[in-house]
């Protein structure tokens, strides 16, 4: 059965959400951002990033606060912090049933 959009992130848009929840960030700061926290593990591409970018403010998770000629600054939204509270909690569900299953086989 396919997935509904935005029923739940992929991985790159985890952690663009997880950027705009330090503050306000232009697309560089963001692949930064990303880039620093993952320790290099994941690199958003400038495609990635801007298509990242345009579904969340398609879909109100950002907007935009400032223009600087080519430079555009976002905002996360209530909605976009919602989102990434919902994922959050999917993930952390994700890892407990997985710590349960994996004790589950150890039990004699």
């Amino acid at each position: 059965m396919p997935r509904r959009a935005m029923e739940s992130l992929t991985e790159s848009m985890f952690y663009v959400l997880m950027a705009f929840e330090q503050g306000e960030m232009c697309g560089i700061d963001v692949a930064d951002y990303v880039e620093e926290r993952t320790s290099g593990r994941l690199q958003l591409g400038p495609a990635t990033l801007y298509t990242i970018l345009a579904k969340f403010e398609k879909e109100k998770y950002i907007r935009e606060v400032s223009v600087e000629g080519r430079k555009r600054t976002y905002a996360l939204t209530e909605r976009g912090a919602q989102a990434y509270e919902a994922e959050l909690k999917r993930l952390y569900q994700c890892v407990a049933d997985a710590e349960a299953a994996k004790a589950a086989r150890k039990e004699p």
